[in-house]
């Protein structure tokens, strides 16, 4: 495997940056990108109202909603989840990492992954059934089972070839569908966009009967899991792409890699909301001609280099707080961050009983500014609760129990403790052996 050449030798000062970096970056990233998930599930959890074929905004709605709906088309939606596929990517080679350097075998320590995985699969089945029909624990565990079967031990050539090769399908299904789109408006032909409006996304937030929910979830479930997570194509490469990162330890050093880290940021987050703002356009009635489908692939392919952008600008913020004492909103990132399952669980707790008919029923008396107001305060109850449990030195509740069940008893590294020192970085743990 190769290494980008490092900029030389590194003083003490800045290995003390560096393992603070290393401490804070991929976690301050994990927290604030569970602000974006509140934002983005939040539309799911409202009825009552007109939506689209392929949106859960409201077709109508307030000068408030129309300025949140703007933020939340070019900014946040589909651009959080491809985030989270980074991240978890990105500790998918961590976790392997750590277990090489703690002496395991190649073997043991895929091992541990898929036990991993296959609890995480098993963890989203029940959070779909309970209260969440979008869970993404489920379709992360998926694609991680197949990323780690088949590429986790390439080397970084093979990764990067079948990034591209990916990259490429997934441009090419959205411009093709977006060309279509164009043709069908251009020419004319008979396509009824208000009767294909008509049979918008099921709204089961809006259903009364608990048990009939519970149904309900788990088949929209069993679709989306291996549709988002493994044919959408975007989740296999953001995960492919993240362990490239994660061998270069990009987000942990952050310094050595800073003019990677800007280009990145700049180019990725200018493509991901050029994408939102077509699709925005089209939701506020510019493009009428072209049926409501047309740049929804476009709108979520573009989200894959949104979610690396975002990645990188944490990256870099998290390099600039390692210069200085990490302030109180930083260690609640973080809090947050080390605790992202956790912290994501007691989102639905927090969105679902309340807001579904079956609940409270708020969610139909909401509007979407309003809602987002309402996920903003949930994800600052899931922050106390992290800070909460950073001061007792305790792990989140979920993680703690995905680590009882996935760590055998005999693994070579088994979990860190809370005030235990990070992995070794990149550029000083073991090299795994890779193949072609």
């Amino acid at each position: 495997m190769t290494t980008p050449a490092a900029a030389g030798p590194p003083t003490i000062a800045t290995s003390q940056a560096a393992s603070r970096v290393r401490a804070i970056a991929p976690d301050l990233a994990r927290g604030l990108m569970l602000l974006l998930i509140a934002l983005a599930n939040m539309p799911w959890h409202l009825f009552g109202r007109e939506t689209g074929l392929t949106s859960m905004h409201h077709v109508d709605g307030s000068l408030g909603d129309r300025i949140w709906q703007a933020i939340a088309i070019v900014a946040v939606d589909g651009r959080s989840y491809p985030l989270f596929a980074f991240l978890f990517g990105y500790g998918m080679w961590q976790l392997y990492r750590r277990q090489l350097a703690a002496g395991a075998t190649s073997l043991e320590a895929r091992r541990l992954l898929r036990r991993r995985h296959w609890w995480m699969l098993a963890f989203g089945a029940v959070h779909a059934a309970l209260l969440w029909m979008g869970d993404i624990v489920g379709a992360y565990g998926l694609v991680g089972l197949l990323i780690g079967w088949i590429f986790l031990e390439r080397r970084d050539r093979t990764i990067a070839i079948w990034a591209w090769v990916l990259g490429g399908l997934l441009a090419l299904g959205a411009l093709s569908t977006a060309a279509m789109g164009a043709l069908l408006g251009a020419l004319d032909l008979p396509f009824d966009v208000e009767g294909a409006d008509a049979g918008a996304i099921p709204s089961v937030a809006g259903m009364e009967s608990y048990p009939m929910s519970i149904l309900a979830r788990l088949g929209m479930w069993l679709l989306i899991t291996p549709g988002q997570g493994v044919f959408g194509l975007v989740v296999p490469l953001a995960i492919l792409l993240a362990i490239l990162a994660a061998r270069h330890g990009i987000l942990e050093e952050p310094e050595r890699h800073r003019a990677l880290l800007v280009r990145v940021a700049a180019w990725g987050i200018a493509i991901g909301w050029a994408g939102g703002a077509l699709a925005l356009a089209q939701f506020l009635g510019a493009f009428d001609a072209m049926p409501s489908w047309a740049l929804s692939l476009l709108h979520a392919a573009t989200g894959l280099p949104a979610g690396a952008g975002y990645a990188a600008l944490f990256g870099l913020v998290a390099a600039r707080l390692a210069r200085r004492p990490l302030g109180i909103a930083g260690r609640a990132l973080t809090a947050v961050g080390k605790r992202s399952m956790t912290s994501y669980l007691l989102q639905s707790v927090l969105f679902v009983p309340v807001l579904s008919a079956w609940g409270l029923g708020l969610g139909g008396v909401l509007t979407e500014w309003q809602g987002a107001l309402y996920a903003v305060g949930v994800w600052l109850v899931t922050v106390v609760v992290a800070v909460a449990l950073d001061a007792a030195g305790r792990r989140g509740p979920a993680e703690t129990l995905l680590r009882r069940l996935a760590y055998p008893r005999d693994a070579k590294a088994q979990p860190t403790g809370m005030r235990e020192p990070a992995a070794p970085s990149a550029s000083t743990a073991p090299t795994a052996s890779l193949r072609g």
